[in-house]
Parts: C-alpha cells; structure tokens; sequence
C-alpha cells in the first residue's frame, strides 16, 4: 500500500514537474516573440511568423490569432493522424497562446535594431521551444501540418516539408511589408531557433544512435516503427551474468525525436536499459543520399 501510494506521488510530482517546464518554455518563447519580433515585424516563420504578418495588417493579437489557426490543424490532425497529440501538446498551444497575448501590454521592443531583434528573438524562441519539445510536447503550428501533409504525401519528409513552409512564411512576409531584408533577418533567427532547440534537446550533434534493451523487444519495435515511423534493427544479445538470450533494438534518430522515443519506451517498459550514442553522418533513406 506505501509502495503504491509512494509510486502515485512520484508520477504526480514528475508530471507537474513537466508542466511547470512546458509553462516556463512558452513564457520564455513569448518573450522572444513580443520583445523582439512582433515589433520588428521579423516573421521567422511557423504559425507566429503567420500570425505576426496578420497582426501588423490587421491589428488582431498575436496570441488570438495563433490560437485560431491552431484550430483547424488540431481539427485535421485527430481526423488523419489520431488522436494522439496528447494533453500536453494542447497545454503547451493554449498557454503560449495566452502568454503572448497577456504579457504583450507589459512588454515593448528592447531593440530597433534589426539584426539583434532576429538574433536575441531567435535565442529565447529555441530557448522555449526546445524546452517543450523536451517534455514531448509541442505548440502545435506548422509541425503539426507538415506531419498531416507526410501523411498525406509520405515521400516527401517531415523536414522538408517544415522548410518548404517556413521558407513560405517568410517569403510572404518580405513581400507583404515589401522589405526583403525582413526576410534576410528572419532567416537568421530560423537558424539560431533550429540551433538553440537542438543544443537544449541533446546537444550539438546531428543524430543519434539508440541501443534498447528490453524483455519487450516486440511492442517497443512495433510503437517505434508503426507510429513513429522509425526504421529499426533487432541485433541478437546475450546477459553474461544471466546467461540469457535478449534482442537489442538499433534505431537511429534525428536528436529532436529523441525525447519522444524515450517517452514511448518508458511507456512500454520502464526497466528498458537504453544508452544513446552520437552519430556524426548516416547515408541512406530517411537520411543524406550517397554520394
């Protein structure tokens, strides 16, 4: 009975723990947004890109207008790919949303600098955003339509796809306001976001090598390779204190996966011995093309 009790109170406290990190990731992302690239009208892209250009035409908040096009996203999303996105996912959209919006009165342009707007905007958007993403959760936006259109068009990777639309934000953004130097900012605060999530996720490297070892080989592979879309390989081991035979799950990863296959393996079975190794280039699919 303490046992149990005491299991049910350490979940609680991690969740919250998780929660207060997803909170304090979109307040730190919010204060990139309304310091830095609101007022300098830098739209770096993603549904804040979008709603950024929105805003300086039309007046609506920023927030507001991020959380209306989220919308129709999370509409489509449970229709196509499940309903899967999780309650975290819906707390980390609604509270950035809010947080945008409720601290926007407060808070005025620290800069009119342009090129310190897209570097310093750049820092604390990937400062909050890889802390979401670092809980397994996510603010919705052009990561979930770039997974609905994979889904629709699984040839073309999810990766792609979120260049192709940020490159279209941002394009449309210059051409709106009829400054292409706007977009040349908002390029460099794309790129210093991408770096900062990956540097807060796990680091500097490019992807990632995962050996699991589990006495469930067969569902893990299955959640990984069905609903992930993960290739993976089943390697023959053996315990040599136990002497018994396991299978050892290979599967490499882009580091932005990392916490959600963690996620899912904790799931499945919380015993699982999991080490990570880093990878410095993988050829093949999924991955770079043969030279």
């Amino acid at each position: 009975m303490v046992h149990r009790f005491k299991n049910s109170l350490i979940k609680v406290l991690k969740d919250w723990k998780s929660y207060l990190t997803v909170l304090t990731g979109a307040i730190i992302l919010s204060l990139g947004v309304n310091l830095f690239l609101v007022p300098n009208r830098i739209a770096a892209g993603g549904l804040t890109g979008m709603a950024t250009v929105i805003y300086h035409l039309s007046g609506m908040p920023v927030g507001t207008l991020m959380l209306l096009l989220n919308i129709p996203l999370f509409l489509l999303g449970i229709k196509i790919l499940g309903r899967n996105f999780g309650v975290k996912t819906l707390f980390a959209t609604v509270t950035l949303s809010l947080a945008i919006d409720l601290l926007a009165p407060f808070l005025g342009s620290l800069t009119d600098d342009l090129l310190l707007a897209s570097i310093f905007g750049g820092l604390l958007v990937g400062l909050g955003l890889g802390l979401v993403l670092k809980q397994d959760a996510s603010t919705g936006g052009t990561d979930l339509g770039a997974k609905i259109i994979h889904k629709v068009i699984p040839y073309i990777s999810v990766g792609q796809l979120l260049l192709v639309i940020d490159a279209l934000v941002v394009l449309s953004a210059a051409i709106v306001f009829r400054n292409y130097e706007l977009g040349l900012y908002a390029a460099i605060t794309l790129f210093i976001t991408s770096r900062v999530i990956d540097t807060v996720i796990v680091g500097v490297n490019y992807t990632k090598a995962v050996h699991i070892i589990s006495d469930n080989p067969g569902e893990i592979s299955k959640k990984l390779v069905y609903e992930m879309n993960h290739g993976m390989t089943s390697l023959k081991g053996k315990g040599m204190y136990t002497g018994k035979e396991k299978n050892i799950l290979l599967c490499i990863i882009r580091r932005r996966d990392l916490p959600h296959l963690k996620s899912v393996v904790s799931q499945i079975d919380k015993n699982a011995f999991i080490f990570v190794t880093d990878v410095r280039e993988v050829l093949g699919e999924g991955f770079s093309s043969h030279v």
